[in-house]
């Protein structure tokens, strides 16, 4: 066989919701007999599997014509080791783009839709069908690419992650975590529930939920409690109470995938005598690293892109550098 390369072609992938359920009930009966007590419909999980192995069988086919294909899970990317000259595909949904960039150094990835009709796709500009059109392209280094901006957490015991979409620094679960922040000249010991640095990719994910919320609690909750007691701020149902204006937000977050900074935004922060609340938010750059030294005993975490599996313990007398990585992920248009 002619192929159009020497070098890997790296096919990353993901179980579907079938394949995680029969992981946990060991079989497809006991997983149907699962989802349908609780009254959910298994033939959708039954088509969502049939769609992605249809979409699998077609990808590989398609790049083993290209090159030597291998195939690799997504639980295993933080141990897998890429080659220099690697291309990379993923098949997916748009997070597993997101997964597979923190670990790459430059090698482009391929991001393609197993299932169009499910999956809006933000990240996944190919379907199956067109890989033999686009490979070749790729492959030989021709085909337009994009560059993203990655976050980077640094310890002073020498460890690091990488973010694509966002780092979390905070408590392993549901609670307070105590640290020292530093931006800049500027410093104060908080309590909050965490730490979220988001990138240009990210910046309508998670930054564009905290920013809309705390616009909107702050619109709703001036009002009320300028005009009523706290008492009837709200009905027992949830909604606004009686004679509250109705509030509108539209929370604009978006900035550029290659931008030379990050936003951090504090989550919940927590004001006492001996913590503030004055630098919630604001950018980190090259010149202003976001420095963070953990007070907590045990439970802090560094996560990213939502991947709390692979995580950086936080704990007392560890210090961590946030800023842009030195590496740029590389999308294939």
């Amino acid at each position: 066989m002619n192929r159009l390369t020497d070098n890997k072609i790296v096919l990353v992938t993901r179980p579907t919701r079938l394949a995680e359920l029969v992981i946990r009930f060991n079989t497809v009966s006991q997983a149907r007999f699962y989802v349908e007590h609780q009254g959910a419909d298994f033939s959708d999980y039954l088509r969502e599997d049939e769609t992605y192995h249809h979409a699998l069988t077609g990808t590989q086919a398609a790049l083993a014509q290209m090159g030597r294909v291998q195939v690799v899970d997504r639980g295993f990317l933080p141990n897998f080791v890429f080659a220099p000259e690697d291309t990379v595909v993923t098949l997916g949904q748009d997070g597993l783009v997101a997964n597979t960039l923190k670990y790459l150094n430059g090698q482009p990835v391929v991001g393609v839709n197993p299932d169009p009709e499910r999956w809006d796709g933000r990240l996944l500009p190919f379907r199956v069908s067109d890989l033999p059109r686009v490979m070749p392209e790729v492959v030989m280094r021709k085909r337009p690419t994009r560059s993203v901006t990655m976050a980077k957490a640094a310890l002073n015991n020498g460890q690091t992650l990488y973010g694509v979409n966002d780092l979390f620094i905070g408590p392993k679960t549901h609670g307070s975590a105590r640290y020292l922040i530093r931006s800049g000249e500027a410093n104060e010991t908080q309590s909050s529930s965490g730490v979220i640095v988001s990138t240009g990719m990210g910046s309508t994910g998670w930054l564009k939920s905290l920013l809309t919320g705390a616009a909107a609690i702050s619109q709703l909750a001036g009002s009320a409690l300028a005009r009523q007691p706290a008492a009837d701020l709200f009905t027992a149902t949830g909604q606004r109470g009686k004679g509250n204006p109705k509030v509108r937000v539209n929370v604009k977050t978006e900035f550029a995938w290659d931008a030379n900074y990050l936003f951090y935004t504090v989550r919940e922060p927590f004001p006492t005598k001996t913590t503030g609340a004055s630098l919630v938010f604001g950018r980190v750059t090259a010149e202003t690293p976001l420095i963070l030294e953990s007070r907590m005993a045990e439970n802090g975490v560094i996560f990213s892109d939502g991947i709390e599996k692979d995580f950086l313990e936080f704990n007392s007398g560890t210090q961590a550098v946030i800023g842009l990585a030195e590496r740029k992920g590389v999308l294939v248009e």
